[in-house]
């Protein structure tokens, strides 16, 4: 089963965006599952105020776990969010929510890191 459907799974148990993501990436992080689902709690609904998607959160955060060199993780950060931009017109939460599913934000921000870890490999 494709990483992003795992994830999408997990949103169905009722943890947020951003745990999701950073949870099924655990796969190719090494992230303990206790620990990834304390570290994106307050990243959900946009950091809990509406801005930024947390599934966007989420797999910056993974990227960052799947790079060592700053200025590379600078780089996946702002790919990743031009990623989400470009495939949904924008990346805060309340603007997402009323357009597009979070179960639809989460697949794609768990594909994107997946994709991201296996051309890494």
């Amino acid at each position: 089963m494709a990483l992003s459907e795992e994830a999408v799974k997990l949103h169905a148990q009722g943890f947020n965006c951003a745990q999701c993501v950073l949870l099924m990436s655990g796969k190719y992080t090494g992230l303990e599952e206790d620990t990834a689902k304390k570290i994106a709690a307050g990243f959900g609904g946009g950091l809990r105020s509406g801005e930024i998607c947390g599934a966007i959160s989420g797999a910056v955060m993974a990227l960052g776990l799947l790079e060592e060199d700053k200025k590379s993780i600078a780089v996946l950060a702002r790919n990743c969010v031009d990623a989400f931009r470009e495939q949904f017109g924008c990346v805060r939460c309340a603007e997402l929510k009323p357009a597009v599913s979070c179960d639809e934000l989460i697949s794609f921000g768990a594909a994107h890191v997946e994709n991201y870890a296996k051309n890494k490999e």
